[in-house]
């Protein structure tokens, strides 16, 4: 199972939103470049998102998108939920208006792996909140940019080069 495009690019700018101070906007083309996705594919992914009510956003000069709520509120699950629709690693662990969606349930015993199976990647993503997310991003960036100033030669000149 590999979440889609649209998942991670949602994840990095959410994350993005929630290193920024409370009550903070950004705008289209910011998220954009903090999440390394095309503007057109990323307003689509944010579209979800906003109907889901985890951020909203505002029109105009001053406008942009910002959550709206507590990132140590928002988990990981939310996000890909937003985007995706409820995790079902198949078809067998569904159902449909509580009935469930595969007749092997009963007695099929890769049913209740799977089952399991999603239950863990649920209770992780859960467990995963934004402002944790953006807490060790920030810190880990740091440490990278305070390690990778390098001397790099070019042609007989050198210069300084970080990430």
């Amino acid at each position: 199972m590999q979440l889609t495009r649209a998942a991670d690019y949602g994840i990095r700018a959410m994350v993005y939103l929630a290193g920024l101070p409370p009550d903070s906007r950004a705008s289209l083309a910011e998220l954009a470049r903090a999440a390394e996705a095309p503007e057109p594919f990323l307003t689509k992914v944010l579209q979800r998102v906003v109907a889901s009510g985890l951020i909203a956003s505002q029109r105009g000069p001053s406008g942009g998108f910002q959550l709206n709520c507590a990132a140590a509120e928002i988990s990981l699950l939310d996000v890909v939920e937003a985007i995706e629709g409820p995790i079902q690693l198949n078809l067998c662990t569904g159902n449909y208006s509580g009935a469930p969606l595969c007749d092997r349930q009963s007695w099929c015993a890769a049913h209740l792996v799977l089952q399991q199976a999603q239950a863990k990647l649920r209770e992780v993503l859960a467990g995963a909140t934004l402002e944790a997310l953006a807490r060790e991003s920030s810190q880990r960036l740091a440490v990278i940019r305070s390690t990778a100033v390098t001397k790099i030669p070019t042609n007989g000149n050198d210069f300084e080069s970080s990430l």
